[in-house]
């Protein structure tokens, strides 16, 4: 829309023409950049008191005419919003989840907020990075004591959740503090849970990951008699000399039926009484199904795996974002205001069809830190854009 540049060339904000309008500046920054118009009013008498503004402010006739032309020199009859997608408050009553793409924080919003980096990007450099809330400490501590003491633990949670940054602080951890921990991953790069999709990680796979890590010098054996037979004796003897062992498996939900079927039988490796591997299962939601009560074909293993899942940050998104900040030195109140928080909780918490025992419809929280992360970084490129001091719930409504 050539209203950018006509207010760009008689020197006017977009905060300016809010203000003597009657819109929000997230509503203008809408108009103006997306040609996308205000549902809830008028196009028509938005025009007239935008052309009164421009007349007030020096424009030309011929600026006035064209003001709302599009890129391709036509002005549009209907309002723009007839034929734009519906935005996301709309989207939400036919229950669609809409999740923003990877959001970077232009620099124009760093300048505009005095950042001197993205808090959200590459935002985990060491431990004193994760935050960590009640739900949080949980799952960290269940990960460390199955690694330090033994079990079987899946840890489920939507993407952007953290499982990953969880992992990497168990490792760090167990580097840190000197645990006589081995820590074994076996390459999923390509897993799928079937042949046609991609390639499954099998047994021999998981044997052959033990032995490369346990001792790296052993030739493995060919057989897989002969293999697995090596395997138990590498273990007890590395257990017999004070260490543990944890298999750590990312991305499980892609792990096939029978491997987690064979799972059990590692876990039952055992020298005495003392179990020779502990294994941390890390997944989306699709493992928590595999390890359904109901799916009888992994009965075996679900007896024995704990699943602990990282929930949304839900009350804790305002202890999240303080967090966030507080690593670099910005205060909250300065970037974003109550309204604008309350703002994303709402954008972030999706209604269902199911409804509870009271009436109610129940209603789904996809506030994880990713989540939150971009659409609280897509916020602040607006407030800049615009000229808005904070985020306010205006500007979060209008990504």
């Amino acid at each position: 829309m050539r209203l950018k540049q006509v207010l760009a060339a008689i020197g006017v904000s977009q905060k300016a023409l809010a203000q003597a309008i009657g819109l929000s500046p997230a509503s203008v920054a809408q108009l103006v950049n997306h040609h996308q118009w205000p549902k809830s009013l008028d196009a028509e008498q938005i025009k007239e008191k935008v052309r009164v503004f421009l007349r007030e402010r020096g424009a030309s006739q011929a600026d006035l005419d064209s003001a709302f032309d599009v890129a391709l020199g036509h002005e549009s009859e209907e309002p723009e919003c007839c034929s734009t997608p519906a935005p996301v408050e709309a989207s939400l009553t036919k229950e669609e989840v809409m999740l923003l793409r990877r959001q970077g924080l232009f620099p124009a919003a760093k300048k505009h907020f005095s950042l001197f980096r993205d808090p959200f990007a590459d935002d985990v450099q060491s431990h004193e990075d994760v935050f960590v809330s009640p739900d949080i400490r949980y799952v960290r501590e269940a990960m460390f004591q199955t690694a330090k003491h033994g079990g079987f633990i899946a840890v489920t949670g939507e993407s952007g959740a953290g499982k990953s940054t969880l992992r990497r602080d168990l490792a760090d951890r167990i580097g840190r503090e000197s645990q006589p921990i081995i820590v074994i991953e076996p390459y999923v790069l390509g897993m799928e849970d079937n042949d046609q999709k991609g390639k499954t990680l099998k047994a021999l796979h998981i044997a052959e990951a033990i032995l490369n890590t346990v001792a790296p010098l052993e030739h493995v054996k060919r057989s897989p008699e002969a293999r697995f037979r090596q395997l138990h004796r590498v273990l007890r003897d590395s257990r017999r000399a004070g260490n543990s062992h944890v298999l750590i498996i990312e991305e499980a939900h892609g792990l096939s039926i029978p491997t987690i079927k064979h799972l059990k039988r590692f876990f039952e490796l055992e020298d005495g009484f003392k179990k020779l591997l502990s294994i941390i299962l890390i997944g989306q939601p699709e493992l928590k199904l595999k390890l359904s009560e109901t799916n009888h074909e992994v009965r075996e293993v679900v007896q024995r795996c704990e699943v602990v899942e990282l929930m949304p940050l839900d009350t804790r998104l305002e202890e999240y974002l303080k967090f966030k900040f507080d690593r670099i030195g910005k205060p909250l109140s300065e970037v974003i205001d109550m309204s604008g928080i309350d703002a994303i909780r709402a954008k972030l918490t999706i209604a269902t069809n199911r409804r509870s025992d009271a009436g109610r419809r129940d209603t789904v929280s996809l506030l994880y830190p990713l989540a939150v992360g971009n659409l609280i970084t897509a916020s602040m490129n607006l407030a800049a854009e615009i000229g808005a001091p904070t985020v306010s719930a205006d500007v979060v409504r209008e990504v």
